[in-house]
């Protein structure tokens, strides 16, 4: 398949399936056969995801991404016996970095529940196609991805204000919200991908969806407290 179709959250995975290391192999930049170029989002991507292993505490050596023409048969096993050595010297995943497996779980696990909302973050550089290659070399910043992890948002439903006018959950694009036209909305927090879609179209004159950042999203309240009565009109 086209390199583009390679997602952050396949790489992920793949370590957290317990892989020492993952080659993204793509054509050669500026030789698409496609119109998408999506050898240039691969690149971009790659290097993002470098930056989150490294905030994770794993070794970026543990990702390569590499563009070569089919016919490069020879150059392409060269690499990957480079790549495999290199793999090989770090050892099983984890062993260098000092993390055991538990602790790697957890931390790609948190990870691959962000990638949705860095995806739509980072949305404006994994489409750059920049004709400098060495300006890739800066495009993430270790900074950034810090601010990526600890400030993602999250999103609550104040059951207090809570119409249920139906708007944020049909509007919801991972169906997260739960609820219907006499009941309380609540976010399934673990379907969230933080995209800020209930907080921009919950209107205004409830207000009731909130965005949290840096505290815990109180806990739901229970079902069978769920249900609005609504006055007969006269």
């Amino acid at each position: 398949m086209c390199s583009g179709r390679v997602d952050l959250s396949f790489i992920l995975r793949a370590f957290l399936d317990g892989m020492d290391g993952v080659f993204v192999a793509g054509c050669r930049l500026n030789e698409c056969n496609y119109t998408t170029q999506g050898n240039y989002y691969a690149l971009s991507m790659s290097l993002l995801c470098k930056k989150i292993l490294e905030h994770l505490g794993l070794s970026p050596e543990r990702l390569r991404a590499e563009f070569m023409s089919s016919a490069e048969g020879i150059r392409f096993a060269q690499v990957v016996s480079e790549f495999s050595k290199q793999v090989g010297g770090l050892g099983p995943l984890g062993q260098s970095e000092g993390l055991d497996r538990e602790e790697i779980k957890d931390r790609l696990t948190q990870a691959i529940r962000l990638v949705p909302y860095i995806k739509i973050t980072e949305k404006e550089k994994l489409g750059l196609r920049l004709a400098d290659l060495k300006e890739y070399e800066n495009l993430y910043t270790a900074e950034e991805i810090e601010k990526l992890f600890t400030e993602a948002p999250s999103y609550y439903i104040d059951p207090e204000k809570c119409q249920a006018c139906m708007i944020c959950a049909r509007r919801c694009p991972a169906d997260a919200i739960e609820g219907g036209k006499s009941t309380i909305h609540v976010i399934d927090q673990d379907k969230c991908i933080k995209c800020g879609t209930c907080y921009e179209v919950c209107p205004s004159r409830f207000a009731a969806v909130q965005k949290i950042v840096g505290e815990p999203v109180p806990p739901p309240i229970p079902e069978e407290q769920r249900t609005i009565v609504r006055k007969a009109k006269k």
